[in-house]
């Protein structure tokens, strides 16, 4: 049985690995004819003419999604029964984890052990870990399907050029995933529930706490969609939920495509969805957000994380 077990795992991870390169193959195929003829001296000079107003509002954004992101963390400990972890100790391990792993391309293997590296000196286990990272990836999936969901209900057209699904049937799975969420909160609710095996089980969050989990994930995603949002010309005309599938959607696919930060794969989805035929506004706006919600995170965090490692290293040597 142990065998077989391992078996399917390998055969799970190396049709993940299949799919990501399948997604970036496909992305990096449409980003480059979606860049052709584009005039990039106007790219950067719609960059210089943004207001310096906007672009403070657009990481106000930023900094309320991260901060946001934070919260995964406490709501985990809260989960796994481990209140006594400060909330300090819960925001450095989110922040440092999640930038520097997405960043990456490798938020499975990296996350995990930047994690262990901060809880581990706070009492923490490997297995504290582990749930962790289950936890705050629920909370994740729940607000992002969740999302998901309300956007295309309302604006089911919002990713045809993306997923070239009629506006019907985006309805109907929009309806679905909503139907899905509704019943694992229902089915949390009812009782207290447990995944996992005797080696490792898994404590999952009542049926409050998941729709405290929701509540925050809609709050992250907004607001990061909203930072986007901002930073899009206003003679494009673009709608917010439009916006909101769109850019939910060339996430999902970021990650599963595992390249660093969703790159080109993110790219690509909001340059189809979101693009007529004057694509340079919309560069624009994207090369602002990758700065301020990709790029500065990524080397905050991993100052902060080596910062805390140097600190730790020079204090066990003294």
């Amino acid at each position: 049985m142990p065998q077989k077990t391992s078996g399917s795992g390998s055969r799970l991870r190396g049709l993940g690995v299949v799919v990501g390169i399948a997604i970036a193959a496909i992305a990096i195929f449409a980003l480059t004819h979606a860049l052709k003829h584009v005039n990039y001296d106007e790219v950067f000079a719609i960059v210089e003419r943004t207001d310096a107003g906007v672009l403070a509002l657009a990481l106000m954004l930023v900094v309320f999604s991260y901060g946001s992101l934070t919260i995964y963390d406490l709501l985990a400990l809260r989960t796994i029964g481990r209140p006594d972890i400060p909330y300090r100790i819960a925001a450095l391990a989110s922040f440092t984890s999640y930038p520097i792993a997405h960043g990456m391309g490798a938020v499975a293997l990296v996350s995990p052990v930047i994690r262990y590296r901060i809880y581990a000196c706070n009492g923490l286990g490997a297995l504290d870990v582990a749930n962790i990272c289950f936890l705050t990836g629920l909370t994740f999936w729940l607000g992002n399907l969740t999302a998901l969901g309300l956007s295309l209900f309302y604006e089911p057209g919002a990713i045809g050029l993306v997923d070239y699904l009629p506006p019907q049937i985006n309805r109907a799975l929009a309806a679905a995933v909503l139907v899905g969420v509704a019943a694992f909160l229902v089915w949390s609710w009812r009782a207290p529930r447990r995944l996992g095996t005797r080696r490792w089980p898994v404590r999952l969050p009542s049926g409050p706490m998941v729709l405290l989990q929701i509540a925050i994930g809609l709050f992250d995603l907004g607001a990061a969609a909203l930072a986007m949002y901002v930073l899009i010309p206003a003679g494009m005309n673009i709608d917010f939920f439009r916006l909101t599938a769109v850019f939910i959607a060339a996430t999902l696919l970021g990650f599963a495509s595992h390249t660093p930060a969703g790159l080109g794969v993110f790219d690509a989805a909001i340059l189809l969805g979101l693009g007529g035929v004057d694509r340079e506004p919309l560069i624009a706006a994207l090369l602002m957000f990758r700065f301020l919600y990709h790029f500065l995170p990524f080397v905050m965090a991993l100052g902060l994380f080596g910062g805390v490692e140097a600190w730790r290293s020079l204090r066990m040597k003294r």
